[in-house]
């Protein structure tokens, strides 16, 4: 099943990402409407074209009207909002998401939705340091990976709207994997390197080191903006994964330390090969 024009699509939670799919597809000439928390986000994106239409209240008629309803919110409140308003979906209804988290929280999300409307979850590995629709860009999409992360619950049909859907919003790649296998490897690419920028930005308190740093720390501390709100959520409900990446990372940085303590020049040089090698790989 393809992402038709004639599908009608709805974003709850007009934030940075709801707004940046919201861009994205009205550019591509599709019908989205949005709920968002904020007049003020509503308006900014009615006065943009974003939407065409919007509103701050849950009512049936709203959300019934919508074929693909995708879901930009906090993952507690993304369920909250399943278990008093999904009785508005009209039969049929695909909805996805942007949750950073997937596992338990697919499960639970799938096993408390009707039957006939679907949920295929799926994951845009792009955003920024800043929130709010007023930041939204539909050129994080470019060169960024989009995580398709389908359950034996899903459908063939729904899993290639939403792989479709990458597609349009302007992704470079497009994948499927496991829900759980998905948990284990963003704990490492995306939840551990936030740790680790935090850790950076906080480790040291001298004044004034702006003053004096180069590319080379901004780079390794862009995402040291954060929002705390919803990453300190996403480290809890991914708590083991994210453990269990923080340790083998920590058992690498003292390998490096043992190291430089014991000035083994051969055995560093070869790790600092190895991370060349690996990093060409990651090159957009």
């Amino acid at each position: 099943m393809n992402l038709s024009r004639d599908k009608n699509i709805l974003i709850v939670g007009l934030g940075l990402l709801g707004g940046s799919y919201a861009m994205a597809l009205s550019r591509k000439d599709y019908r989205v409407r949005a709920i968002g928390k904020s007049q003020e986000g509503i308006d900014y994106a009615l006065e943009r074209g974003f939407i065409e239409r919007g509103t701050t209240t849950v009512t049936e008629d709203f959300v019934a009207w919508a074929d693909v309803v995708v879901f930009g919110l906090y993952p507690h409140i993304f369920k909250e909002w399943i278990a008093a308003y999904q009785q508005y979906f009209k039969p049929g209804t695909i909805i996805t998401d942007v949750t950073g988290i997937k596992g338990d929280f697919v499960r639970d999300i799938q096993g408390m939705l009707r039957e006939d409307v679907e949920y295929i979850p799926a994951h845009p590995m792009c955003g920024k340091e800043v929130s709010g629709v007023q930041n939204a860009d539909d050129k994080i999409f470019t060169g960024a990976n989009y995580i398709v992360t389908p359950t034996e619950k899903n459908s063939k049909e729904a899993v290639e709207l939403c792989r479709d859907l990458g597609w349009i919003l302007g992704c470079y790649r497009v994948v499927e994997m496991d829900i759980d296998k998905h948990d284990e490897i963003i704990g490492f690419v995306s939840q551990l390197t936030h740790c680790i920028a935090i850790t950076l930005m906080t480790c040291n308190e001298k004044e004034h080191l702006e003053k004096y740093t180069g590319d080379s720390f901004r780079d390794l501390t862009r995402i040291a903006r954060i929002n705390d709100e919803m990453w300190s959520e996403l480290f809890i409900d991914n708590k083991a994964a994210l453990l269990e990446q923080m340790k083998e990372f920590r058992e690498q940085f003292e390998k490096l330390e043992t190291m430089i303590e014991t000035e083994d020049v051969a055995a560093m040089r070869a790790l600092m090969q190895r991370s060349t090698q690996r990093r060409k790989l990651f090159d957009k």
